[in-house]
C-alpha cells in the first residue's frame, strides 16, 4: 500500500535534545538550527522558527525554497543534516498523534484500489492501533468528515475515479478524523477549482476557531493576506516570520524572491490589497 495513504509507524532516530529556552515546550512547532541537504546540497539552512498556538500560518517562497522539505523534515520524512523540530516540546516520534498531514496531491499514487471512505478511515489508525480493524464508530467518523468537506455522497467511490479537487478533499477529511492539534498542509490549494478552494478556506477557518494550529505551504501571493494571520517567508533560510500584516511587505518579499520580476509583479498586485 502507498505509504502516503497510511501513516506509517515511526522509525527510530537518534536522541532529540531537550527544548531550549528560546523554544518553550508549549509551542506547537519549534524548529531549531534545522539544515537539510540533498546530495550534499543544502535545501534548508539554519532554520529557526516558533509557530504560535492557534494560528493559520502561510509558508511562502519561490520554487525550490524548501517549503515542502520543511514540512517533511518536521515529519521525519526526510533526513535532517543538523538541528531538530519539536511538536509541543517533544520529537515528532513522541507526539505524532498530535499532528495531521495533508501531502501534495501529486505525490500520491491515486491508482491504489481503495475508496474515499477507506482513505479517510485510515486517519483513525493512531487512535485504534495499527493492528485493529476499522470499526463502525471509525467509519461513521470518516463519513462525517467527508460530509464536512462536501463529498459525503462519494464515500464509496474509488479514489482513482475522483477529480483532483475531490481527491484533495478526501485528504482534508482524513486530516479531520485525526483530530490533531497541529496540521501541516502541503499546497492544498494547488490545481483545485474555485469551489474546492473555498471549501478548504472554510475548513481552515473552522480549525482555527477550534484552537488548532495550521501550517500551509502556499504559492498565491494575492490571497496571503486573506487566508493567513501569520506568515513565514522562506528561501532556504527564514527571511521573515510574524503576523501577516507586519511580515507581508515589499521589503521582505524583495528579500525572499530577489530579482524574479514576474513574481514581484504578482507581489505588488497582492500588496495593493494590504498597503
Amino acid at each position: 500500500m502507498d505509504s502516503t495513504f497510511v501513516d506509517t509507524p515511526p522509525t527510530s532516530q537518534g536522541g532529540v535534545p531537550d527544548s531550549r529556552p528560546e523554544h518553550p515546550p508549549e509551542i506547537p512547532l519549534a524548529i531549531h538550527d534545522l539544515t537539510v541537504a540533498y546530495h550534499r546540497k543544502p535545501v534548508l539552512w539554519d532554520v529557526e522558527l516558533n509557530i504560535p498556538e492557534g494560528k493559520l500560518v502561510g509558508i511562502v517562497g519561490p520554487n525550490g525554497a524548501g517549503k515542502s522539505t520543511l514540512l517533511k523534515a518536521c515529519l521525519d520524512l526526510v533526513p535532517i543534516t543538523s538541528g531538530w523540530a519539536h511538536v509541543y516540546g517533544k520529537s515528532y516520534k513522541k507526539h505524532r498523534h498530535l499532528v495531521g498531514y495533508v501531502p501534495q496531491r501529486e505525490s500520491v499514487d491515486w491508482d491504489f484500489p481503495v475508496s474515499a471512505l477507506d482513505v479517510v478511515a485510515m486517519g483513525t489508525y493512531r487512535h485504534i492501533g495499527w493492528f485493529r480493524r476499522v470499526g463502525k464508530k471509525q467509519k461513521e467518523a470518516a463519513r462525517d468528515a467527508l460530509e464536512q468537506v462536501g463529498i459525503g455522497h462519494l464515500a464509496d467511490r474509488q479514489i482513482s475515479q475522483l477529480s483532483g479537487g475531490q481527491q484533495q478533499r478526501v485528504f482534508l477529511a482524513r486530516a479531520l478524523v485525526q483530530d490533531a492539534q497541529l496540521y501541516l498542509m502541503d499546497e492544498p490549494f494547488a490545481a483545485v477549482d474555485a469551489a474546492t478552494e473555498q471549501a478548504i478556506v472554510a475548513l481552515l477557518r473552522e480549525l482555527n476557531a477550534r484552537g488548532k494550529t495550521v501550517l500551509v505551504v502556499h504559492h498565491d501571493l494575492a490571497t496571503v493576506s486573506k487566508y493567513f494571520d501569520w506568515l513565514v517567508l522562506l528561501n532556504m533560510r527564514v527571511v521573515a516570520s510574524g503576523p501577516t500584516e507586519e511580515t507581508f511587505t515589499r521589503e521582505n518579499l524583495q528579500k525572499t524572491y530577489g530579482g524574479k520580476l514576474d513574481l514581484l509583479e504578482d507581489a505588488a498586485e497582492a500588496l495593493r490589497h494590504v498597503v
